[in-house]
């Protein structure tokens, strides 16, 4: 009997161990393990209807669009500058080409008159303005005097009360027969070729040829004829 009632309370305690209730899992976890912080979304309520899409904003044009149709405004304008420009061009040439510029250049020679108009003693300045030419009855000879000073090459005047040719620019003086003695001209008047025309015996006077004192040259028979 011993051994029954033995047997009986082993099977006791053995039944008691299987009726307890496993611990909690709870009690078993991990430290370092935590629950998620996220809050579930709520459902939306039955009926409700989704918030419409907004549309999208229109971009802005790039910046290099912009600075590439400026730099082509700006190229067209100064090619057109420059076209307008060229063709003006073209057309004051083909002017200038069909209408040259005349400048009125008096002739080199002329002639005078006759010998016989000019007295001894007396500078003629009837041929200054238009040929720049004074003809002067002097010493027994008829010469023509170029009217172009030797300083710098001014007109100078013929002042009859005071018996000279005067520059009034520097000052340059010039006696009857045309040599410099006052002023800052270094040498005499030039004179011209003075002939008589074989074909009528009036004096020509032709100033592509001249003649310079201080070469000697006055004492050509073509710087002067006997009066």
């Amino acid at each position: 009997m011993g051994a029954t009632e033995g047997a009986r309370a082993e099977t006791g305690a053995a039944r008691t161990s299987i009726d307890r209730e496993p611990e909690s899992p709870a009690s078993t976890s991990p430290a370092n393990t935590t629950p998620s912080d996220k809050p579930i979304p709520a459902a939306p309520p039955p009926g409700a209807r989704p918030a419409a899409a907004k549309p999208a904003a229109a971009k802005p044009a790039a910046a290099g669009e912009g600075v590439t149709r400026r730099g082509f405004f700006s190229w067209a304008a100064v090619a057109w500058v420059g076209f307008t420009v060229a063709i003006g061009g073209c057309v004051s040439a083909m002017g200038r080409f069909m209408f040259p510029n005349v400048l009125f250049e008096p002739p080199t020679s002329f002639k005078a008159g006759d010998p016989k108009d000019f007295p001894q003693g007396v500078v003629d300045t009837r041929y200054v303005d238009r040929y720049g030419v004074w003809i002067v009855n002097d010493t027994g000879r008829i010469y023509a005097l170029i009217a172009i000073c030797t300083h710098l090459g001014c007109p100078p005047a013929w002042l009859d009360t005071q018996n000279k040719f005067k520059c009034p620019c520097h000052g340059s003086g010039y006696y009857k027969s045309g040599i410099n003695f006052e002023g800052p001209t270094p040498r005499p008047l030039e004179r011209a070729r003075i002939f008589i025309s074989p074909d009528d015996g009036q004096i020509v006077v032709d100033k592509a040829q001249k003649y310079q004192w201080e070469l000697g040259q006055w004492e050509d028979p073509n710087s002067y004829i006997p009066a």
